[in-house]
């Protein structure tokens, strides 16, 4: 993982990216000057403050939003030419699942991630249905099948979102605080999924995480956003520091190595917030 460089065939380069909301858009969000790259097979942690840009770079990252200038290519095909299918078949994103209001079973909506293999209105082919159910068992989710999604728990939904991304056969597996709103049971169910799938298919995954704990236990390497900008990037000792924390963030906190997972551990101090308006 490094600031971008030629990287044609990597999962997902990043090269002097700006971007801002139209007027009357998204308030927050923007980013200037951003180059990053991620290699094949890497797994990167995206934090910052809220408004500091993530969702925005994951989004460009998806070709969902196009650069104001600069340059997004997931490889080898820059978003801002590159079709929807031809990105799909590459990029998967997933995000917070909500119910999705209609009875879809769980095979149904694996079954949409093979949406960009598919042309026309012709059905799913038996390849189709044996790469749905593939997704299905690397995810733990087979014996959902034939469930409604809406009746699933959130961790369920989420584990199913995930193997519907799968579905895609992606090299670029993109997500949007997929543990949000997971007990932390489900949240460390599905980073060790993430983690599992990452060694085992060396699909590329790119988070976005609110949590600092995470971030650090799952991810080789951190990017730190911090008012639309790149504040830093590497490994979460060097990104995670008290003092860059401390900066970032303004609030106090604590930063030492868990004695247990030889991990960084930063943790907020009561009422540090006050003291760095």
């Amino acid at each position: 993982m490094s600031h971008a460089s030629d990287g044609s065939r990597a999962p997902l380069t990043l090269a002097g990216v700006n971007y801002a909301y139209p007027s009357g858009g998204d308030g927050g969000g923007r980013v200037y000057e951003l180059s990053l790259q991620v290699e094949r097979g890497g797994m990167l942690a995206v934090v910052g403050p809220n408004g500091s840009g993530k969702t925005t770079l994951l989004r460009l990252a998806a070709g969902l939003l196009l650069p104001d200038s600069g340059q997004v290519s997931c490889c080898g095909s820059r978003t801002s030419v590159a079709s929807r299918a031809e990105l799909a078949r590459k990029v998967a994103l997933v995000g917070q699942q909500p119910a999705l209001g209609f009875p879809y079973s769980v095979i149904e909506v694996v079954l949409m991630g093979r949406a960009p293999y598919l042309e026309g209105l012709s059905l799913e082919s038996e390849e189709d249905l044996a790469v749905a159910h593939d997704a299905m068992r690397a995810t733990g989710t087979d014996h959902l099948g034939g469930r409604v999604f809406d009746s699933l728990s959130s961790g369920e939904r989420q584990r199913v979102s995930v193997a519907r991304a799968l579905a895609q056969q992606p090299e670029l597996l993109l997500l949007d605080e997929p543990g949000a709103f997971l007990d932390i049971r489900e949240q460390t169910r599905l980073y060790d999924l993430l983690e599992e799938l990452n060694t085992s298919r060396g699909t590329a995954v790119v988070s976005v995480l609110h949590d600092l704990n995470l971030a650090a236990l799952y991810f080789p390497t951190v990017a730190l956003l911090n008012k639309g900008r790149l504040h830093a990037v590497g490994a979460p000792a060097e990104v995670l520091s008290y003092a860059t924390v401390r900066e970032v963030f303004r609030t106090d906190v604590y930063v030492a190595i868990n004695d247990l997972t030889g991990q960084l551990n930063v943790l907020p101090i009561k009422g540090g917030a006050g003291n760095n308006e």
